[in-house]
């Protein structure tokens, strides 16, 4: 009997401690890939820095709709707008320290945090949208996505900020020169400035919810950004011109908290990965027609709207040449070489 008792504490000690080794493995695997979670109830706080009506802010409901959707309800995606939580870097810093779960900024303020997002920055980089398509949902754009949960974040893909204009309230800009003495607001992104700089012009960076009081007040004579940008908050009741430089375009990049995605299952990540792309390409048509809409809307304003032709946007991007060429070597001369290559091969 005794035997019996020994055997049954000894087989009920091995169970117990098989039991204790099995949830510590599962804890493990469920806190770096969530394999086994399945959906919890969630509510997920995703910031943005533009207005709800932009074609970002839309293709965020529409993001909002698709997740709680496929998650039954049990995803609640809390949406914030116009800088509501801050701009895109104290955003993007947020979602690094696991005080934020989603925001989906412009890749220049993002350059101090992972200088290889610079190569977007490349004036007169990009002659079309489907160009910039090619390059972001390819290689180029995967390789860059993989390279950011050092940093903290996980890239769920691109949306489309767009080709970006020049609007002031002192003359119309239609050659290089026009930019000389002009005053103009920039992203917080060195080749910005550095352009800027070349052209002549006075580039002050600033966060993007003081622009319009900046423009009001004279603080700066004039800002640049997409048409939708422009049209939405109201550019034109505090500028005069407008002139269609397309001189950089920028894409958006959807960023998740990684320290939110590793307490995610996988069933969750997949609806959030699958949300995010659905809703890209969304948000990516929503913004090509918003453009001509925003062109045309922009025209009945009164603002002054002029096109530059093909010979001056070549010599500005001339002018610009030694700033991109100093941020190759900074941003990696192999990856701007597969750039350059990559974009040849789309356009042949």
């Amino acid at each position: 009997m005794k035997k019996r008792n020994v055997l049954r504490k000894m087989m009920a000690g091995c169970m117990a401690m098989g039991l204790l080794f099995l949830t510590a493995c599962s804890s493990g695997t469920t806190q770096g890939s969530g394999t086994d979670k399945g959906i919890q109830q969630r509510v997920i706080k995703a910031g943005i820095g533009l207005n709800e009506d932009h074609p970002e802010g839309q293709g965020l409901l529409k993001f909002k709709e698709i997740v709680e959707q496929k998650s039954g309800g049990k995803l609640k995606v809390q949406t914030y707008f116009s800088a509501t939580l801050g701009d895109d870097l104290k955003m993007t810093e947020a979602l690094q320290a696991g005080t934020q779960e989603i925001t989906i900024p412009s890749t220049s303020p993002l350059v101090g945090i992972m200088k290889e997002f610079g190569i977007f920055d490349f004036p007169f980089l990009f002659n079309t949208s489907e160009e910039a398509d090619a390059i972001l949902d390819g290689p180029i754009g995967q390789k860059l996505l993989e390279k950011m949960p050092e940093y903290g974040l996980i890239g769920l893909g691109y949306w489309e900020n767009g080709f970006r204009h020049v609007t002031n309230s002192k003359r119309a800009i239609e050659t290089a020169d026009d930019f000389k003495g002009l005053k103009l607001r920039t992203m917080q992104n060195e080749v910005h400035i550095d352009a800027f700089k070349e052209l002549g012009a006075n580039p002050t960076p600033m966060p993007f919810s003081e622009v319009f009081t900046a423009l009001e007040s004279h603080t700066i004579d004039g800002q640049e950004n997409p048409l939708a940008t422009i049209k939405s908050n109201k550019f034109y009741e505090v500028q005069k011109h407008l002139s269609l430089t397309k001189h950089v375009y920028t894409p958006f990049v959807f960023l998740v908290s990684k320290k939110f995605w590793d307490t995610l299952s996988s069933e969750e990540q997949k609806i959030l990965q699958e949300a995010a792309i659905e809703a890209g390409k969304y948000q990516r048509q929503l913004s090509r027609e918003e453009d001509q809409k925003a062109l045309d809307e922009l025209k009945k304003t009164g603002v002054k709207i002029n096109e530059i032709s093909d010979q001056e946007r070549q010599k500005m991007a001339e002018i610009i040449q030694p700033v991109v060429e100093t941020y190759a070597k900074k941003f990696g001369d192999d990856l701007v070489n597969e750039l350059y290559n990559e974009l040849d091969k789309i356009r042949q």
